[in-house]
């Protein structure tokens, strides 16, 4: 009876796979084939969703690592967003302190960008009931938030840019956490622009200039992590970023820390890093860990922050 309900429950909380399609979403279709790799992010997301909200205990969630290796990031980021959803509604279970500390740990990155995705999904406050303990990752939850936004209401923040402030993290003085969700929203703008560098400029050329920094450094984490670009698009886009080259070079920094930690590196790793950052994914993955030592204190200019500007730094 207990994996009865555990199938109607997954099945009734998991979106179906067309919404993730472009044509529901009414993003910009470069090629067939980029079309198919971008909804395959998408339905990867989904099926790590399912397999955590279905989950018996919390080794039924390996089965992820059947996935494809340039998806599987995808689905553990989409597990880590059924978790938190479950914490959320059902609380007390800590499903979501387990995974980060368990078999999401090496998709760390990635499950607090689910985590994101669950906030967005929770009434705010619920958000207190799902665990984000680290203070310098906890960031990436409101990229995430930034990318579910941006991803599902694109009208209304990326053609139409509004901007809708969050209270979150309670700790944290200051008006950074917009900033974290803009850099959200960039990292979806590579997929509302399906991938096209002109398209993708074109988008974050319509934003306030004062946004442009954080949209450039998520689109240049999008752009080597979930790819969908050639050797000519990804030099089209570093020549589009312009002033924002370090910005767009820190993203991929993050991006390529994420895949070398989770064991997921891709040749497109190797060549978008070469193009925005001028070194491999494993040199870029230094960087990031590098200036990550003795960070101060979060401040009104959190920890976070700094740690990104001191990457940007390398590229300037």
């Amino acid at each position: 009876m207990a994996g009865m309900w555990r199938t109607l429950r997954a099945s009734l909380m998991t979106p179906d796979t067309v919404e993730t399609t472009m044509s529901r979403r009414g993003f910009h279709v470069k090629d067939e084939a980029t079309r198919r790799r971008l909804e395959s992010v998408g339905a990867s997301f989904l099926t790590g969703f399912r397999a955590a909200v279905e989950a018996r205990e919390d080794a039924d969630i390996d089965r992820l690592e059947l996935i494809e290796r340039q998806f599987r990031g995808f689905a553990y980021e989409g597990a880590a967003m059924g978790y938190a959803i479950l914490d959320g509604v059902a609380p007390g279970g800590n499903r979501t302190g387990r995974f980060l500390t368990g078999f999401g740990e090496p998709h760390v990155y990635m499950a607090y960008v689910g985590i994101g995705w669950a906030y967005a999904k929770l009434p705010r406050w619920r958000w207190r009931a799902v665990q984000a303990p680290d203070p310098l990752l906890r960031w990436l939850v409101l990229d995430g938030l930034g990318f579910h936004r941006a991803y599902f209401e694109t009208d209304r923040f990326v053609r139409r840019q509004e901007v809708k402030p969050v209270a979150w993290p309670p700790d944290v003085p200051g008006d950074y956490p917009t900033h974290a969700i803009d850099q959200g929203i960039g990292r979806a703008s590579w997929f509302v622009a399906g991938a096209d560098p002109d398209v993708a400029a074109e988008l974050i050329s319509r934003f306030d200039e004062s946004r442009h920094g954080d949209l450039w450094s998520g689109m240049g984490l999008a752009a080597t992590y979930a790819g969908g670009a050639d050797p000519d698009e990804l030099k089209k886009l570093y020549v589009h970023a312009g002033r924002y080259r370090p910005q767009l070079a820190q993203g991929a920094t993050f991006a390529a820390q994420a895949r070398l930690h989770a064991g997921l590196a891709t040749e497109h790793t190797h060549l978008a890093t070469g193009v925005f950052c001028g070194c491999t994914p494993q040199e870029a993955a230094t960087i990031t860990e590098r200036e990550r030592d003795a960070l101060p204190p979060d401040g009104v200019v959190p920890a976070y922050e700094i740690w990104r500007q001191r990457i940007q730094a390398h590229f300037a």
